[in-house]
């Protein structure tokens, strides 16, 4: 848990690479396209509870994992940001299940740690393509569910993308009360 704390609090956040592609603006929301690196993420799935919850579960277990609780007992350091794959009912509310993950740092990518918790899982994803909008605050279901809504507002249907699933990303630690950056992120098909 020390290692946790240590490694959230002390440690310099690496962001997921990505370049803008372009930028639009609609019913008086920004957002962007952009193309995102893979590589190695360490993720974790957790069913079963409401997605604030569920999403809180999953990334204590990541945090713990890149803070040391893996076979090398090294802190890894921190990503940005911890994203969570949100899975839409018929009615936009969201299923009581969610895929928890975080890019593994540049230099863990080779060779990541295996994680000590065998919920938390090491997977190789491919770079992808998408539409993200940014919001602040501390976010909650409710919040990403809204600001879903308005990015699909947004686009119409002039844009293909995946509609069975969208990430829900933060880039902020907890304990950071102002400032902060949430994003919804739809992938391009």
């Amino acid at each position: 848990m020390l290692g946790m704390i240590k490694n959230s609090l002390l440690s310099t956040v690496e962001a997921w690479p990505y370049r803008v592609l372009s930028k639009g603006e609609k019913e008086q929301l920004s957002y962007e396209e952009r193309a995102c690196e893979g590589g190695c993420f360490a993720a974790v799935e957790v069913v079963g509870k409401p997605f604030d919850e569920a999403s809180k579960e999953g990334a204590v277990k990541l945090l713990k994992y890149v803070g040391g609780t893996n076979d090398k007992g090294v802190g890894m350091g921190m990503t940005a940001p911890v994203s969570i794959t949100a899975f839409p009912a018929e009615d936009g509310s969201l299923q009581h299940k969610v895929k928890v993950f975080l890019r593994i740092p540049s230099q863990f990518q080779a060779n990541p740690p295996c994680p000590s918790d065998e919920s938390v899982k090491i997977e190789e994803r491919q770079g992808m393509t998408i539409y993200s909008t940014q919001f602040g605050g501390y976010a909650k279901e409710v919040d990403y569910v809204n600001y879903a809504a308005k990015l699909k507002s947004a686009l119409g249907s002039e844009v293909a993308y995946r509609k069975d699933f969208y990430f829900c990303s933060g880039y902020d630690p907890p304990m950071k009360p102002y400032g902060r950056r949430n994003e919804v992120w739809f992938v391009k098909e």
